[in-house]
């Protein structure tokens, strides 16, 4: 065990990188929780070695990191229960200002916490190649040595998984200005109790999913629908415009042919002290909205990286 002064010193660099290492592991495994029980890890691992023996501190505990990872993703792959297969676990949110993602490297910036949802479809070397090269620039050679592969196999990996990062590109269509429209009139109709201007935006069959911090509620119609949008037409009037990107299938909504996650219209509204009340994604489809998708549950809309109030 290091001495009280050399101990000090380490703890100092680990702090140091503490916000990096997080980083990795929340890009890995989509979740903070977890990604905090890696970091740990990886300080107990520190702790344990000759610390002046390692040359080369971060790269160190990057490896020691993804290596971890590495296999809290395998153990997630063993038990189904464990994964995103919900649809609705961890989602992405962006204000919706119009920008879409871009292609390479930067597509990962552009998707922000919605690459989590894009990931959570790869298989977890190519998720580790993919992660550690391409959002910070680990070369390929160390990478092979987590894995236990070549370099030219790592690098495979890597490339493999860059193009279906770049395939799970929604359409543009996706969440463009014609559904985008048809939301905003719900939204209005919700706020002026128009219960007739909610019947037109809705189809039919919609189906209404609601993740409450008592569990899920289903609604299922067009009039139990507008019935339940008119009494929460008060919250409709204090929020903004954004993009939600769910997995797929997303049950009642998602136009047959859609592959990968997708980014929606939706909606986000605040309380008047800047807590988050509902989140909102909207499937449409031939000018009417099919699905709709909420969630009130505060410890859900905690867990998500959401825009700032406006």
């Amino acid at each position: 065990m290091p001495g009280s002064s050399t101990a000090d010193t380490l703890a100092e660099v680990f702090e140091g990188q503490r916000a990096r290492l997080h980083a990795v592991a929340h890009r890995m495994l989509g979740s903070h929780a977890d990604a905090e029980d890696v970091v740990q890890e990886a300080w107990l691992r520190l702790s344990r070695q000759d610390a002046p023996a390692i040359g080369n501190l971060p790269g160190w505990l990057t490896t020691v990191v993804g290596r971890i990872s590495l296999d809290v993703l395998r153990t997630r792959r063993s038990r189904p229960q464990a994964s995103y297969d919900d649809g609705w676990p961890e989602l992405a949110v962006r204000a919706d200002d119009g920008a879409g993602p871009e292609d390479g490297a930067a597509l990962a910036d552009a998707l922000g916490a919605g690459l989590l949802v894009v990931l959570a479809s790869l298989r977890p070397d190519e998720r580790l190649a993919f992660v550690l090269h391409d959002l910070f620039a680990v070369p390929f050679a160390e990478i092979a040595r987590i894995l236990g592969r070549s370099a030219a196999a790592a690098k495979m990996l890597g490339s493999r998984a860059r193009a279906k990062v770049q395939a799970a590109q929604p359409p543009a269509a996706a969440a463009g200005p014609g559904q985008r429209q048809v939301v905003d009139a719900f939204l209005a109709a919700s706020r002026d109790g128009d219960f007739a201007g909610l019947l037109r935006v809705l189809d039919p069959q919609v189906r209404l999913t609601v993740d409450t911090a008592d569990g899920q509620v289903v609604a299922l119609g067009a009039t139990r629908v507008a019935s339940g949008a008119r009494t929460g037409a008060d919250a409709a009037g204090r929020g903004r415009a954004v993009q939600v990107l769910v997995r797929v299938p997303v049950a009642g909504g998602v136009p047959d042919g859609t592959a990968g996650p997708v980014w929606l219209p939706g909606f986000l509204a605040w309380r008047p002290d800047g807590s988050p009340l509902t989140l909102a994604a909207f499937a449409v489809a031939d000018g009417r909205i099919t699905a709709i998708r909420m969630v009130t549950d505060p410890a859900l809309l905690a867990s998500l990286e959401l825009p700032a109030p406006v």
